[in-house]
């Protein structure tokens, strides 16, 4: 409960985004709290919304004048023919967020998704202290949406920013190669004969779990002292070790069923966070790559 004026109000959150997995696990870890959640979302059964439209955004936090506000809206590709719908869903979104809160909530906590790619990325673990580097029309859209929120905090808001690297759920979208290699795996195991195409399994990144992430988020909005931090493992494994835990799983060589695109060149060879701010902060994820792998394989 808030305290305000020697009443009690009960917690809420607005959840922007909340069709996808981090919504799922947000919305799970609020009822765990108590907090009451209203999902808002272009599709999906949360209330119908859309997070680049000033008025309804501003409709919702005059109305549930929220302890928590998440933004998590973003199509999560790096496509350059998603730029305009990035650059609505996220830079847009942000400020519409972020200027309805000061106008009509200024004590409401916010909370903005950043991601692991919009950095420069050496190969080396990054932190939140790296550079950004506009490299792709989905890093500009994050980049814009830190300054903003940089802008408003300076005016007095509570704005934080959480840099995702790659987290995994069974409830990850079939394109994800993540997935893919999960609904293959289980369809051999099943007695398919079909061949699984892939491009560059050396690429090494995070396979952290979800929910543990989300946990991460709540870490961070809570507390008073760091406002940007990467949220992740800090521990980086190759797509062919997550080929491996799958059909190990079902008993397979992966190497059986697996055939290479021809000239395929990866984004990057190695994208792996420096989580030590949330070390400080008390978070460390728990689910580990074996368990994650036996969870997503045996979700229906």
């Amino acid at each position: 409960m808030d305290n305000i004026g020697g009443f009690n109000f009960p917690m809420n959150a607005l959840l922007f985004g909340a069709n996808g997995q981090d919504g799922y696990y947000l919305h799970e870890l609020c009822k765990a709290k108590k907090i009451e959640s209203i999902g808002i979302s272009r599709s999906g059964k949360w209330a119908h919304g859309d997070v680049s439209c000033y008025e309804q955004v501003e409709s919702l936090v005059k109305e549930y004048r929220p302890t928590y506000v998440f933004h998590l809206a973003a199509n999560s590709t790096t496509r350059h023919d998603a730029l305009f719908e990035n650059h609505k869903a996220i830079s847009t979104g942000t400020l519409n967020i972020l200027e309805a809160v000061k106008i009509h909530s200024p004590s409401s906590k916010v909370f903005i998704t950043g991601s692991g790619v919009q950095f420069e990325n050496t190969g080396e673990p990054i932190s939140e202290r790296d550079r950004f580097e506009g490299n792709s029309a989905y890093s500009v859209a994050r980049i814009q949406s830190v300054y903003a929120a940089r802008y408003y905090r300076s005016l007095g808001l509570s704005v934080y920013v959480g840099y995702l690297f790659h987290h995994e759920s069974p409830l990850r979208k079939p394109h994800h190669v993540s997935k893919m290699i999960v609904l293959a795996a289980q369809r051999i195991g099943d007695g398919s004969r079909e061949i699984l195409e892939l491009g560059d399994i050396s690429v090494k990144k995070e396979w952290t779990f979800a929910g543990d992430v989300m946990r991460g988020v709540f870490t961070l909005i809570e507390q008073n002292d760091v406002f940007e931090a990467v949220i992740g493992s800090g521990i980086a494994y190759s797509i062919q070790d997550w080929l491996e835990q799958c059909f190990g799983i079902i008993g397979k060589q992966w190497r059986d069923y697996v055939r290479f695109r021809e000239g395929f060149a990866p984004e990057y060879k190695n994208l792996v966070s420096n989580p030590q701010a949330m070390h400080s902060l008390g978070w460390f994820p728990v689910v580990e790559l074996p368990e994650l792998a036996t969870m997503m394989m045996t979700a229906s």
